[in-house]
């Protein structure tokens, strides 16, 4: 692994500093972290996803006949390392774009790509199922080929920003008789058409970030498939790896933050007249933490090298998902048992600590080891895809 930047990187690197500095207000920083606590103003976030755009500073790595930056992934993970060390909101375009770049039609980047960077349009993903969560093969929302359209009927779950999506990456069956990771097709669907309910679903935290969508008797034009018909597993494999590409190193920053919270914290509130830092336990616990993220972080920079040297995305990632998922949750356990009682105040109460933000993340740290593949399905592709061991009965 190379750790060092050419000059232009560098200079990169102070470009999104400087805009972060003067651009960010301090009110806004970390807004919409699902770790943070934050519930972000919807309007701020767009009018932020526009400065970005107009910056020409969203899209990075995209070809520029699209809106994008025609720039390279060192300069995609520089961008998305200082966001997260500012505690900047990341406008959702990762999941969805380089897919349509990959397997769109011309027509389908032309229309669809430069409306999403502006913030014009707006998008979410339509994978996981009531009975197909992790197992994405499963799926059961079927799409079937009336002629120049396909009628969709199903339901999907957890999805995410689909109450104010304006279209929605859809992963249907379209050839029941398939075995399960063939007959899968991907397409575009209007979330404003007839037939298409969301609902959204309130979380323990109190917020409603995910979603229920249901489609009844939706009707899709065939222009609207992305890849081709029947083969939309490996369009459903380029969608995760784009999450688990670029997007990971600025996990590692994400979770370097919050350690670095974790340390003030602790060294802030006092027990019996001293820092709770001073106790030989805490100190331990926050030095093994230290170690965690180190590991963490070099393994993702191993992940991204061999992207960069032409390899695609693989169950690599699983060790990189599995790593940060329950690290998140030890880091968050660890808060409240510090903090005691003091942890359950939320913001205004008298003497809240971090105005809640901790007990908050506690509770939004529990989807960790379930979104994105449960920790179960990681493991299972660690050991089968990686170490080469036998499959469980």
């Amino acid at each position: 692994m190379d750790f060092s930047y050419t000059q232009e990187q560098e200079s990169f690197r102070q470009r999104v500093r400087d805009f972060l500095k003067h651009n960010l207000p301090k009110e806004n920083a970390r807004a919409g972290s699902p770790q943070s606590g934050a519930q972000a103003d919807r309007e701020f976030l767009i009018q932020w996803q526009r400065k970005l755009y107009e910056a020409g500073l969203l899209g990075i790595s995209w070809p520029t006949e699209y809106g994008g930056g025609g720039a390279t992934d060192v300069e995609l993970a520089i961008f998305n390392e200082e966001m997260a060390r500012g505690g900047a909101p990341v406008p959702n375009i990762s999941v969805f774009g380089p897919v349509l770049l990959a397997h769109g039609s011309e027509e389908q980047k032309q229309r669809y790509l430069r409306k999403a960077l502006s913030a014009e349009e707006h998008w979410c993903l339509g994978l996981s199922e009531p009975g197909a969560g992790s197992d994405l093969g499963s799926v059961k929302t079927r799409a079937e080929l009336v002629g120049d359209e396909f009628i969709v009927n199903g339901q999907k779950v957890w999805n995410s920003g689909g109450h104010y999506a304006d279209y929605c990456m859809l992963l249907t069956r379209t050839d029941p008789s398939a075995p399960k990771h063939n007959g899968l097709t991907y397409m575009i669907v209007d979330m404003k058409d007839p037939g298409v309910e969301v609902r959204p679903l309130r979380q323990i935290t109190g917020s409603s970030d995910f979603n229920e969508v249901f489609f009844t008797n939706v009707r899709v034009p065939r222009t609207n498939v992305v890849g081709r018909i029947n083969e939309g597993w490996r369009v459903a494999i380029a969608t995760l790896s784009s999450e688990r590409g670029t997007l990971a190193l600025a996990t590692a920053v994400d979770y370097v933050n919050i350690f670095e919270d974790l340390v003030k914290m602790a060294r802030n509130l006092k027990r019996e007249g001293e820092p709770v830092l001073n106790d030989p336990r805490v100190r331990q616990q926050l030095a093994q933490f230290y170690i965690d993220l180190a590991t963490m972080k070099y393994t993702l920079y191993r992940n991204f090298t061999r992207i960069l040297r032409g390899a695609i995305p693989g169950p690599e990632g699983s060790i990189s998902k599995l790593a940060w998922s329950e690290l998140n949750q030890r880091m968050y356990d660890f808060a409240l048992a510090v903090q005691g009682p003091a942890s359950q105040l939320m913001r205004g109460e008298p003497r809240a600590i971090a105005d809640g933000r901790w007990a908050f993340g506690f509770l939004r740290s529990r989807a960790n080891t379930i979104e994105a593949g449960t920790s179960e399905i990681h493991r299972n592709a660690i050991a089968e895809r990686l170490l080469g061991l036998p499959k469980g009965r």
